[in-house]
């Protein structure tokens, strides 16, 4: 038996060509070129029956094959055709050894159902894995030759919670064509899994054209994708890898792309990484990390400190609760390190309830008129036990629900919305202080202030940090108060570093200011005695002391 799938060729939807392999070139001369009519290639096609045939595949219809003219003595040559997301796809085939044109049909049909994506047209992880592995074996020498792209949609499991998985695997479809219109000759695209694409990029300058190509698929990212009249925004993250530099056999070389992948990620999407030995550095001690975390809470690794709330003129109506991490090796590790780690390994139930005892415990400990905030990860929403949880906790430690404040930033309101929402109205009900963090710093919505009653608005410091020579931060910031007042809503200013930034505040009526100016985190022992001393120092940032307290 002998057959090929090397003549391979796609059409859009007015049966133009858009990608081909390189051997169909070969084979028909000039008449190859992006852009030419099918019946350039395949002038047998202009027959009326096959033309009707072409557009019931186009039309969802199912593949079909069509017989092409051969010279005398040549063998029988046949074009399968079958849809894809965009268009057409043709494989030409011819038939050897006493096959029939109809038995090396079906071997042509078989071999591409095994190795081509169904959804997307693009070829599947079974073919990646060979034509990954083949091209490794074709390369030598020390200089990189071959190039490895994985690709990962950003915001794709959005786009399918939101809108369905019919919307999803549109997006995928349409996606998949992106990839393709950007590839050349020596580039192949492949669907690996899920959201996740690769391209093979062989036979190019390297890193030169990895880069290239990994600029003009983020790019081509950046254009929404319109789905059932609705735009929607999904970029795309690369990481790249070379072989053999980063990998001589297939798996380390996935491996290498797949952390420069992470890299982008962690570095904020919608951009290309390459990898380096670094990135296997830092992930290795993030690993390391990960497993001293789910062991933190129990060794007492885990303590909180507490920021004062002032209310001006001078008093102090309670403290934010901020988890705080002292690794015995390494130190004091930042939240915005540690805290993404618990959130993906689903460890934030378990330090948030935590946080919430220890929180209200040292509050009994104040005059009864203070309060303590507690800020709440998106990841403790998904679990649905919040609200029992804080019950259980407040019944538990013996404090008044109007003394506990818990803080969430948008993220929260932006993913299952309405559960979301529901949850906070059963916190709400029971008593409890529900705080609106961060605000202006995420997809401000005034949706999130109709729906649903906070209590305060906290602006966020990238506000306040110019708010004394910046207009348009003071305009923003005069807006905000007005708007929240408006609706009978408390406004706290966060990260409040100056006196001027607290005499400007103050005039415009904040209701209470947050920041190291007027009170650094504490220990839980040093909060009592600040209690005792606070006015004096409220007092005295009034009078424009620059002493950061």
């Amino acid at each position: 038996m002998a057959y090929t799938t090397e003549l391979l060729s796609f059409y859009d939807r007015d049966f133009n060509l858009t990608h081909y392999a390189t051997r169909l070139k070969g084979v028909y001369g000039g008449a190859v070129a992006p852009g030419a009519a099918v019946w350039e290639i395949y002038p047998s096609f202009l027959d009326a029956r096959h033309r009707d045939e072409f557009l019931r595949v186009l039309h969802g219809g199912s593949p079909t094959s069509i017989d092409l003219p051969r010279s005398s003595g040549e063998a029988p040559r046949s074009a399968f055709v079958f849809a894809t997301a965009n268009g057409v796809g043709i494989i030409e085939s011819s038939a050897h050894g006493g096959r029939s044109a109809a038995e090396e049909q079906e071997h042509v049909i078989l071999l591409h159902q095994a190795t081509h994506d169904v959804l997307t047209g693009l070829q599947n992880r079974r073919r990646f894995g060979e034509r990954l592995q083949q091209a490794l074996e074709a390369i030598g020498g020390p200089k990189p030759k071959a190039a490895l792209l994985q690709i990962d949609l950003d915001d794709f499991k959005a786009v399918n919670d939101t809108l369905g998985h019919g919307a999803g695997d549109t997006l995928l479809q349409l996606a998949a064509g992106r990839i393709r219109d950007a590839l050349q000759d020596g580039e192949s695209a492949y669907r690996y899994a899920g959201d996740e694409f690769a391209v093979i990029q062989l036979g190019k300058d390297q890193p030169a054209e990895a880069e290239r190509l990994a600029g003009s698929l983020v790019d081509a990212f950046k254009e929404p994708f319109v789905i059932n009249g609705i735009a929607v925004f999904v970029g795309s993250s690369i990481g790249i890898a070379f072989g053999p530099e980063h990998g001589a056999d297939g798996e380390q070389l996935m491996k290498a792309a797949d952390i420069a992948l992470y890299a982008a990620k962690t570095d904020g999407r919608g951009c290309a990484r390459t990898f380096n030995r670094s990135m296997l550095l830092l992930l290795e001690q993030r690993e390391n990390l990960r497993r001293s975390l789910r062991t933190a809470l129990e060794r007492g690794e885990l303590y909180l400190e507490y920021q004062p709330l002032i209310r001006p003129p001078s008093s102090v109506i309670g403290f934010e609760a901020l988890l705080r991490w002292r690794h015995p090796e390494i130190g004091i590790i930042p939240p915005g390190v540690f805290i993404p780690i618990a959130e993906a390994d689903g460890l934030m139930d378990e330090i948030g309830r935590w946080v919430l005892e220890q929180a209200c415990r040292q509050a009994l400990t104040w005059p009864s008129s203070l309060t303590v905030a507690v800020n709440l990860s998106p990841a403790q929403f998904l679990s649905g036990s919040l609200t029992d949880t804080v019950a259980q906790v407040i019944d538990a430690v013996g404090i008044r629900a109007d003394r506990l404040e818990l803080e969430i930033t948008e993220t929260v309101l932006l993913e299952k919305t309405i559960d979301n929402i529901d949850t906070l109205n059963t916190l709400n009900v029971l008593g409890i202080r529900i705080s609106l963090d961060d605000f202006g710093t995420y997809y401000s919505s005034l949706s999130y202030l109709k729906n649903f009653p906070f209590d305060t608005l906290k602006i966020d410091q990238y506000f306040i940090a110019d708010l004394e020579t910046d207009l348009k931060s003071q305009t923003i910031v005069r807006s905000i108060m007005n708007l929240a007042h408006g609706l009978g809503i408390s406004v706290t200013a966060e990260g409040v570093e100056t006196s001027a930034q607290a005499r400007w505040l103050i005039k415009e009526n904040c209701d209470c200011l947050q920041g190291n100016f007027l009170g650094r985190p504490l220990g839980a022992e040093a909060t009592s005695d600040f209690i005792r001393r606070s006015p004096l120092r409220v007092v005295r940032a009034m009078e424009g002391s620059n002493r950061a307290v």
